[in-house]
């Protein structure tokens, strides 16, 4: 600017942050280094989040379910004036790009940081944003945008565009209220599918239709403007490793992407925020298909979960840019300003069971510790809950290189490194994407993780010793009626202990016994392994087998036994006191049992109602994400056990059918 006078100030001091998690301590940490004061929101389940206690002061918003807290607008914009909050930072998901939000702010006097919410409307809004690229000579996906939304409209729009289409909530983002339907037939299902989980997400059930493109790339641009008409672009993210539309692996720059062609995008990019005098940071996404032709897909009017990449490479503080915005402050760079270093790859940790569809994990994070020497986003500690209300990323790791490999490589390490014991996570699944060749070359496209599941879901070969003979040495060990472990000879008379231990779905009975030399044997389908115990502390043991020493990580939690091995997270049950299962735990008793703690969303069928096996009996809605559960046999509904909107714990019979032998019986 030319001079102070010119400048369209909103000055503030405090920050309300309207979101949880990690992205709350890192917007927080920006804003103390820049002398700002913080305020957290809660709902119940996060009372004692690290969110909360980081910030200067917290407010309870609300009960759980984000509809009764995170997306409650007054209670929010109340915690801000209760608070004297003057500005109102509202991270990503939730209410970040929602206009009526951002309006609610504005009118209470707060500073919004981020885009106007005429922008938010026009752009945030799937259908309006691909109707201003279209005006602006954009390529865009052919579709339907249309206000019609009955169920004949839509399936004929889909049948005009052809299948496989996408159905794509219009309010939408991060994969939710997103279906890829490949024919006709279960067209129907998979649009009330879309619209419940959109109107759960985001609260507006419009969606959509997109024709699919095959086998592309997930490329975006990093954009910023200011009020005074300035912007730039900060290049491009490959975000194209996902699994149900939501992205898990993002980098920076992105391996298919020529200077020429990010270039091109970049102007594409700029153009398009100028035309609308957008204010703030956001993201133009684009698919990227095997001849170079890109096409728009939508406009994420917030800071996105992958910033972190962006950082890396261009040495930046995106938050920072956005709280001097939102300041009145000029951009302050111009596009020559930009340069970009090194290579930039993030993984998202999950809580999720990806050897089971990816099924979201709940409860209690028993033991946590981050790889050092990366950047990892996170709010977690050990014994800290994960509760079943909100999305499953529990934390980012991000690696930087001065090459692309350079990052993998670091990245792989810190994967193998860190520590998760309690709940199922990703982790394992995660550094075999890293570490497959496809992508390691840079060739993974949205397809990557579909057509490799069976490979990336494959046991490593950790060679000997097998797992259930050092997780019976370690339960040796650690019980508590044991001696204390020495090193060296023992005088004292052992005698042979036998195991029983569940891991990898299986049963495996194992005999251990310490010899008087001060060697263990544990003796396992027949064979025999020798091991020596060469130091050992409560969450470590480094042992020896024919010359070979390693190093486990460890924690045991009564008849549970955790084991960070070669960067696998392995679950071992003592069942040696256990009562023997059931045979109906697979539901070969009729009984449909919750997969995970969620919430009912849909019940689909009735009391007497015949049903086959396989068919949908009730919907379950986890981290946001929606998961039907079906009939493991063929039957008559005897009971159905829930109602719509109950929230049901893991394990809990939610139906029960009466099959024919039953009935007889």
């Amino acid at each position: 600017m030319s001079s102070a006078q010119t400048l369209k100030r909103t000055p503030f001091r405090k920050i309300l942050i309207a979101n949880r998690g990690e992205i709350a301590l890192r917007v927080m940490r920006t804003a103390r280094r820049l002398g700002f004061a913080t305020v957290a929101v809660y709902s119940d389940a996060d009372a004692n989040a690290l969110h909360v206690l980081a910030a200067d002061q917290a407010v309870r918003i609300g009960e759980p379910l984000p509809s009764q807290s995170y997306l409650h607008i007054d209670a929010i914009v109340a915690a801000a004036k209760a608070t004297g909050a003057d500005a109102v930072h509202p991270g990503y998901g939730f209410l970040a790009e929602n206009e009526d939000f951002a309006a609610a702010c504005r009118d209470a006097g707060l500073v919004f940081i981020g885009p106007s919410p005429d922008a938010i409307a026009a752009m945030g809004n799937k259908a309006g944003a691909k109707a201003i690229m279209q005006n602006a000579g954009v390529p865009c996906v052919p579709g339907y945008q249309g206000e019609d939304q009955s169920d004949a409209t839509m399936l004929a729009e889909a049948e005009r565009i052809g299948f496989p289409v996408m159905i794509k909530a219009v309010a939408g983002g991060g994969g939710r209220g997103m279906r890829l339907v490949s024919d006709a037939a279960v067209f129907a299902s998979s649009l009330r599918s879309a619209r419940s989980e959109a109107q759960s997400a985001f609260g507006d059930p419009t969606v959509i239709l997109e024709r699919a493109i095959v086998d592309p790339r997930h490329i975006e641009i990093q954009v910023f403007g200011d009020r005074y008409g300035n912007a730039i672009h900060l290049g491009e993210r490959d975000c194209s490793v996902q699994r149900r539309h939501q992205k898990l692996i993002e980098e920076a720059p992105s391996p298919a992407v020529s200077p020429e062609l990010r270039a091109r995008m970049g102007e594409i990019a700029v153009k398009a925020v100028k035309a609308i005098g957008y204010e703030g940071a956001g993201t133009l996404e684009f698919l990227l298909d095997p001849s170079g032709a890109f096409y728009f897909m939508e406009m994420n009017t917030r800071l996105q979960v992958e910033h972190p990449v962006t950082e890396a490479i261009t040495g930046l503080d995106l938050v920072e840019l956005q709280l001097r915005i939102a300041g009145g402050e000029p951009l302050g760079i111009v596009q020559d300003d930009v340069k970009f270093s090194g290579h930039a790859i993030e993984v998202r940790l999950c809580s999720e069971d990806a050897r089971h569809d990816f099924m979201p994990q709940s409860g209690r994070m028993l033991d946590w510790q981050p790889a050092d020497d990366l950047r990892v986003e996170h709010a977690l500690q050990s014994g800290i809950e994960i509760p079943p209300f909100y999305d499953s990323m529990i934390a980012k790791v991000i690696a930087h290189g001065a090459t692309r490999d350079e990052a993998r490589r670091k990245l792989i390490h810190g994967m193998e490194q860190t520590v998760a014991f309690g709940v199922i996570t990703n982790q394992a699944f995660l550094a075999s994407c890293l570490r497959h060749d496809v992508f390691a070359k840079g060739g993974a496209t949205t397809a990557f993780i579909g057509e490799n599941t069976a490979a990336l879901l494959m046991p490593r070969d950790h060679g000997q010793p097998p797992v259930a003979a050092l997780a019976a040495l370690l339960f040796y060990v650690t019980d508590r009626h044991a001696p204390p472990w020495r090193p060296g000879r023992s005088l004292a008379a052992t005698f042979p202990i036998a195991m029983r231990l569940h891991l990898d779905g299986k049963a495996h009975d194992v005999e251990i016994v310490r010899e008087r030399d001060g060697h263990y044997v544990a003796n396992l389908d027949e064979h025999a392994h020798r091991l020596t115990v060469e130091q050992l502390d409560e969450r470590n043991i480094r042992f020896s087998i024919d010359g070979l020493s390693e190093s486990v990580r460890f924690r045991r939690d009564g008849e549970h036994l955790y084991m960070l091995r070669q960067g696998e997270t392995i679950t071992i049950r003592d069942l040696t006191r256990a009562a023997p299962e059931r045979a109906a735990k697979n539901g070969g008793d009729g009984k449909v049992r919750a997969a995970m703690n969620g919430r009912v969303v849909a019940v689909l069928v009735k009391p007497g109602e015949r049903v086959e096996a396989g068919q949908p009996i009730v919907t379950l809605e986890a981290m946001k994400m929606e998961h039907v559960h079906v009939a493991s046999v063929s039957g008559i509904i005897a009971e159905l056990a829930v109602e719509e909107g109950e929230q049901v714990t893991t394990g809990r019979i939610v139906a029960a059918i009466e099959t024919g032998a039953q009935a007889a019986s």
